[in-house]
């Protein structure tokens, strides 16, 4: 599971600007979850292999220029009572590492502090460092699930869109076992089941309990468990309220599901308490607002009318299918020439983008390397047009696709 850093100071601190200096970003790959803090915002972040999670909360950071406030140490106080590590990040201090206003932050009793600059980049990586040190990382890849073993499934969603009505019907209707592996409110509880012949592994994100015998669904989910439970997964399903249309924050997930190259099927629950207006209205919306996922089924069901549940099946099937399908290189370098052939790419200036060979990078997304030369003069259209071909032939549905252009290096580049 990745690692949760979560940035907290007062305002005007810098806290945006050092979120983005660590997920390399300008701004949430997820944010502004309504009803979760008006500020908080989420996203992905990586040092070196290992990957985390950032939450900007709006909590606890400091500014050297200004010193420690009276704030600070009430602050410190209740942080040494949560049982988290915390690391001191002190920001604004450029050309002030040597400063003795630093000697003012050991007062808080929260270990060394930490120079950094959020806006000029200084000091990120050591902060880093020591924010994920000595936290157990799975470097082990993410292998997909060999024949017959379990695939993990998430059911993802904003709260109240059925995803607890839409678990209890398909643990109810398929009469599984399944039980609460050993964890705590903070960890992703997964439930195992099986359907016609296939094991699945049910990653709760809808806030699963037991109560005796019985499962209880809690609408109620912690975001950051979320964004756990979709990046451990091999297939998601994000389900969608038809009574309520796309909000931001469905393509907020949505668009976190994509980056992090998980298989998806989209799920519109509530289809049976729209109109044939409304009906269409969300289609368009959907086509819209979700564009990113147009590779994605789209399904309508009623979970609590147990309607449509046969396809949905069908389709994280295939989206898994997909995922994790096998490319000969021969083919897939038949398949490039073809393309080439059908639609050359522009020429740039004096370059002209010459595509050799491709092979397959990896799986759970699909990665395709291609190899040639003046590569980085490809287009992204171009690169649409051959994940198209490629798609079209190896039927890939419900899974994004990766595609990697390594150039040959020209010996004659380097000589006058």
């Amino acid at each position: 599971m990745k690692p949760v850093i979560a940035i907290v100071g007062r305002p005007n601190v810098g806290k945006s600007t050092l979120f983005n200096r660590m997920t390399k970003s300008r701004d949430a790959i997820v944010a502004d979850f309504s009803g979760l803090t008006r500020d908080r915002h989420y996203g992905d972040g990586r040092s070196g292999e290992h990957e985390f999670i950032v939450v900007d909360t709006g909590g606890f950071e400091l500014d050297v220029r200004s010193g420690v406030s009276g704030q600070d140490f009430d602050i410190a106080r209740y942080l040494r009572t949560v049982g988290k590590k915390v690391i001191i990040a002190v920001n604004k201090a450029e050309g002030m590492q040597e400063s003795p206003l630093l000697a003012e932050f050991f007062e808080l009793g929260l270990g060394d502090p930490h120079p950094i600059s959020a806006a000029h980049g200084q000091g990120i990586r050591s902060l880093t460092d020591a924010a994920l040190a000595h936290f157990e990382f799975d470097d082990e890849e993410d292998e997909p699930p060999v024949d017959g073993g379990p695939i993990r499934l998430a059911v993802a969603g904003r709260p109240n869109v059925g995803k607890s009505t839409l678990i209890n019907t398909w643990l109810g209707e398929e009469r599984l076992v399944a039980f609460d592996q050993p964890g705590t409110t903070r960890d992703a509880i997964t439930v195992p089941f099986e359907r016609n012949g296939q094991k699945f592994e049910l990653i709760d994100t809808a806030g699963l309990r037991r109560r005796g015998k019985v499962f209880e669904a809690i609408e109620k989910f912690s975001v950051v468990k979320t964004l756990q439970a979709i990046a451990d997964a091999n297939v998601v399903l994000l389900l969608l309220d038809a009574t309520q249309g796309v909000t931001d924050q469905d393509a907020h997930i949505a668009g976190y599901i994509l980056e992090s190259g998980r298989a998806v099927a989209v799920a519109v629950n509530k289809w049976d308490a729209v109109d044939d207006y409304q009906k269409q209205t969300l289609q368009r919306s959907i086509e819209q607002r979700l564009a990113f996922l147009k590779f994605a089924p789209v399904l309508h069901i009623s979970a609590i009318k147990r309607q449509g549940l046969g396809p949905v099946w069908k389709a994280i099937a295939d989206a898994h299918a997909s995922a994790t399908r096998k490319m000969s290189t021969p083919v897939l370098t038949r398949l490039l020439q073809d393309a080439v052939e059908h639609q050359a790419p522009k020429r740039a200036g004096a370059f002209r983008p010459k595509l050799r060979y491709a092979h397959q990078g990896g799986m759970n997304p699909p990665l395709i390397v291609i190899h040639g030369n003046s590569l980085d003069h490809i287009t992204d259209s171009y690169k649409r047009f051959l994940e198209g071909r490629f798609r079209e032939h190896f039927k890939l549905t419900g899974t994004p696709m990766r595609i990697e252009l390594r150039s040959s290096k020209n010996p004659f580049d380097d000589k006058s």
